[in-house]
């Protein structure tokens, strides 16, 4: 199960919190949902070169709601003197006819952060840079800035090759079927002129245990090279 499914999902109510908090009835929830995907493609949109982790929305009633930004870089978002946010409050009003509160937060350690290191790999691999090379290196600094293991996963045409092939590189250890495990999960997509590449990134950064995070690996921290999967997997054919 833990190797499937989205690590975030499997471990809400357990050590994770919803992303998204509001309640609605039953004719109102479809529109409050898509309403939500539409903000936060929105905001990743205007605000993209400010290293966006995560972006939580709140609702109390309609009129006013409530974002609350994860990003790298805060002052990209809040500008000189405030004048960005406001600027980007004032475009969400306008897009969505509602008016919003916006909430920043500094993300403590980017190097660890599973969606900001899909997103470095995958601006990356559209600069054309080499795909082992820039996974080696975020898994590096991953480990360096704490991280208790870190595995990493490219799919896709990738060097260019006829046929799309699935590549991971890992270090440490990162137990998925583990809920008391916090495992960041993080995925983005690079498009390049071979087409889309996939980019998926696991963090493990320690065990939740009464609600406080103990960065200690359950298991001795064990190094692999890369890893070449295919459907079934079959290796015969294609790019090495």
């Amino acid at each position: 199960m833990g190797q499937k499914v989205n690590p975030h999902g499997f471990r809400v109510g357990v050590i994770k919190d919803w992303s998204t908090k509001w309640y609605a009835d039953k004719k109102d929830f479809s529109k409050y949902l898509v309403e939500d995907k539409k903000i936060r493609d929105f905001i990743k949109k205007e605000v993209y070169d400010a290293g966006l982790a995560d972006i939580h929305i709140e609702r109390k009633g309609d009129d006013v709601t409530t974002l609350t930004l994860y990003t790298a870089k805060p002052g990209i978002i809040i500008g000189r003197q405030g004048a960005g946010i406001e600027e980007l409050k004032k475009k969400l009003a306008k897009e969505f006819k509602k008016d919003f509160l916006i909430n920043v937060n500094e993300v403590p350690n980017p190097d660890t952060n599973a969606q900001l290191i899909a997103e470095n790999i995958a601006a990356q691999l559209e600069r054309r840079v080499a795909f082992r090379r820039a996974m080696k290196q975020s898994i590096t600094r991953a480990m360096k800035a704490g991280a208790k293991g870190i595995k990493t996963m490219t799919s896709g045409r990738l060097a260019g090759a006829d046929m799309a092939r699935t590549e991971q590189y890992d270090e440490g250890t990162v137990p998925l079927h583990t809920l008391r495990a916090n495992v960041d999960y993080g995925f983005a997509e690079a498009d390049t002129q071979y087409g889309i590449i996939g980019v998926k990134v696991w963090v493990y950064k320690g065990d939740v245990l009464d609600g406080k995070l103990h960065s200690i690996a359950t298991e001795p921290v064990r190094k692999q090279g890369r890893g070449d999967k295919r459907r079934g997997n079959n290796r015969r054919g294609g790019n090495k």
